[in-house]
């Protein structure tokens, strides 16, 4: 994959008093293509459960790495559009689902405060179960002559991704470890991007995070608090997955003055001026995860681990730990 070259605004800055002492760095990007989108509800019978879904999906022919996307609390397989039409536009399949119990029913018929009784263990259960679920019908599907992406699912090269809830969702299915009947974690998911991950109530966050053995990318904000967070929490304790995952590599990304609602995409709410360049750095920086953990690339993954920094900038702070290869 051949990375374009380009001169941003920051470069420029930066070129001026630096230049005597290190070289600059590209922004990171990739040939696009065109998308297109299928919408459908999956029913698992199993579960008496209905999952509505949302693909993003590259209309070339070809074989495309899946990603999986978990929504926030309160959110529906609508959101996100951000990250899903940049995702695919780069040669992936990215898969949104809608979690019901959690999604925009929600606080459409109770409010704020049943939001807060939504993020509760059996939610969290059945999130976990719906994104195995996803991964089944995927499966099935990539055989049936009928399903419009047939052929195009590389299922054996799977990402999960969320924000909020959903990156409780992501963690969970990548091995986070609560006090549960058993482990929810998915084996066929191969790394995975956690948006403003929520900590947990206990504080043995070694063993919690413990379980986790694959490539994770966690971004967060200095801001990075929600109307639901539990009493004493802070911004801070969205670092702690990042802090106590010691199984693979893991990255983290702390934007500054970034908010909890900067992640989701378009706000219900006014704008805030920083979104659209934190944005495009989630953009990049999650594409480069991808490429680097799903395709294999190596450039990219030097990309992200050298030059992110610099492109980042005073935008907020990037913190990476690179596990140790067996010999």
């Amino acid at each position: 994959m051949k990375t374009k070259l380009k001169i941003t605004r920051l470069h420029l800055l930066f070129l001026t008093v630096a230049l005597p002492l290190v070289a600059w760095a590209a922004s990171y990007s990739a040939p696009t293509q065109t998308t297109e989108i299928w919408r459908t509800d999956w029913r698992d019978a199993k579960r008496n459960r209905t999952v509505p879904v949302k693909i993003y999906y590259p209309k070339s022919e070809g074989l495309f790495p899946v990603i999986i996307f978990s929504h926030g609390l309160g959110g529906t397989r609508e959101g996100y559009d951000y990250v899903g039409n940049f995702w695919s536009a780069h040669g992936y399949i990215s898969v949104h689902l809608q979690h019901e119990g959690s999604d925009d029913s929600v606080w459409r018929n109770g409010g704020m405060q049943a939001m807060g009784r939504a993020a509760n263990g059996k939610n969290a259960v059945d999130r976990a179960g719906d994104v195995s679920f996803a991964i089944d019908q995927l499966e099935k599907l990539n055989k049936d002559a009928n399903f419009p992406l047939r052929g195009k699912l590389n299922l054996q090269k799977i990402g999960m991704a969320g924000h909020s809830f959903g990156a409780n969702t992501t963690l969970l299915v990548s091995g986070l470890k609560l006090p549960l009947a058993k482990s929810l974690a998915d084996p066929r998911i191969q790394c995975a991007i956690a948006m403003s991950s929520p900590a947990p109530t206990l504080k043995n966050y070694d063993e919690i995070y413990g379980g986790i053995v694959i490539p994770i990318y966690h971004l967060t904000g200095t801001k990075d608090i929600s109307p639901i967070d539990r009493p004493g929490s802070s911004a801070q304790d969205r670092q702690l997955p990042f802090k106590h995952s010691k199984g693979a590599d893991a990255y983290l990304t702390t934007f500054q003055d970034g908010d909890h609602m900067v992640f989701s995409g378009r706000r219900r709410g006014a704008p805030v001026a920083s979104d659209e360049r934190n944005h495009a750095l989630i953009q990049q920086s999650t594409l480069a995860f991808w490429d680097a953990y799903l395709k294999g690339d190596a450039g990219a993954k030097r990309w992200l681990q050298n030059d992110f920094a610099i492109e980042l900038a005073a935008n907020g702070t990037f913190e990476q730990r690179i596990a140790k290869t067996k010999p």
